[in-house]
């Protein structure tokens, strides 16, 4: 599914006009954003979490360049997202 699939949809069940609702959308993923290279975690109870995980420096495989530790963004589903997933 698509960002503007997702915005078709929401503005069909709201009655929104489209556009308003693509600037919600994009409001609310630059605020993720914004708070991830902050280096916040932004939770959503009942369906997850996006946070910052380190990474540790390592050896690029079967090469001699090493790759130095650093951030990467992940999401982390909740338990109640999961068991959904799993019917």
């Amino acid at each position: 599914m698509t960002k503007a699939e997702i915005v078709k949809q929401i503005a069909g069940q709201t009655g929104l006009e489209s556009k308003m609702v693509a600037g919600v959308v994009e409001a609310l993923l630059e605020r993720i954003r914004a708070a991830q290279i902050g280096g916040q975690n932004v939770y959503f109870r009942g369906f997850g979490s996006f946070v910052r995980r380190e990474r540790a420096a390592k050896k690029a495989r079967n090469t001699t360049v090493l790759v130095p530790a650093h951030t990467v963004p992940a999401f982390k589903p909740s338990k109640a997202f999961v068991e959904c997933l799993k019917k």
